[in-house]
């Protein structure tokens, strides 16, 4: 994996771990204004077949709530 892929990808982590509706609408105005509509993004074979095992989850009803993510994670953290 790239450098770019890595930088990608720390930054989706961190994404995902926003739940400030004010701060995700700037930073998705910041990155809707910028030039990389015109970049082409090139997904690695590992970020395809990741993708693919989701559409196969979601064809086969594989799926869980936000709601019981959240109390899962919980239960994790709280293990730790």
């Amino acid at each position: 994996m790239n450098t770019s892929d890595i930088l990608r990808n720390n930054i989706i982590d961190k994404l995902m771990t926003i739940s400030n509706k004010d701060y995700l609408s700037a930073l998705f105005q910041l990155v809707n204004s910028s030039a990389v509509d015109k970049d082409i993004v090139k997904l690695t074979e590992e970020q395809i077949i990741m993708l693919q095992l989701s559409d196969n989850d979601i064809k086969n009803g594989n799926l869980i709530s936000q709601n019981q993510l959240d109390k899962s994670d919980l239960k994790w953290l709280k293990e730790m």
